[in-house]
């Protein structure tokens, strides 16, 4: 079965921004990039300069917010703990394609 999207000549690209803070100005000190176009293919750790300096910067350059982490109080002692990076905020394009 094709969806909608996969007749048309739109895709989508997700980055995913790990922030320093809750802020969208806030540095930039993770991120994961996907293309739905299949036009580019990255893998973790090919890169060691973030795609943008801030959030912020992400939205100045066309992409969308769609999700932002919510603010969840944290207990004393969490700022210790390196499980998990709390403030993940997910940008994406709608991007044409060309059909062959």
């Amino acid at each position: 079965m094709t969806s909608p999207m996969q007749s048309s000549n739109l895709r989508q690209q997700v980055l995913i921004l790990y922030l320093q803070s809750s802020a969208l100005d806030s540095g930039v000190i993770a991120w994961s990039h996907y293309d739905g176009t299949g036009q580019v293919v990255n893998m973790a750790g090919d890169s060691e300069v973030p795609p943008f300096k801030t959030g912020l910067e992400a939205l100045e350059n066309g992409w969308r917010l769609f999700q932002a982490s919510t603010l969840n109080p944290h207990t004393p002692g969490d700022e210790l703990r390196t499980s998990y990076l709390k403030y993940e905020f997910f940008f994406e394009k709608i991007v044409s394609i060309k059909h062959d």
